[in-house]
């Protein structure tokens, strides 16, 4: 059994793992990757740091957000993917 990981952004970050979108439409077609590659991606936060502008902005650990598709710093813990983002690189929360 691996080592039990607890994850704490530094300053005005936070840690998203990132939601998988469907591969196909409500029909059942298969979508190629390459379609809408430019939208923003969806994510549930799973940490937040201590710095004033990520508090200041609301986001809290189990928002689901938007954010821009190709910011931050991905990373894995096992079969987990995550991505650490700024702030300013947290487009929204979903209510």
């Amino acid at each position: 059994m691996g080592k039990q990981f607890s994850i704490k952004p530094l300053g005005d970050r936070a840690v998203i793992a990132p939601i998988k979108e469907a591969g196909k439409t409500k029909l059942g077609i298969i979508l190629p990757e390459t379609v809408d590659k430019e939208k923003p991606a969806q994510g549930r936060v799973v940490a937040i740091g201590g710095g004033e502008k990520i508090k200041k902005s609301g986001v809290k650990k189990g928002d689901e957000v938007v954010y821009e598709k190709y910011s931050g710093t991905e990373f894995k813990i096992g079969d987990v993917e995550y991505k650490i983002l700024k702030e300013e690189e947290i487009l929204a929360i979903l209510e």
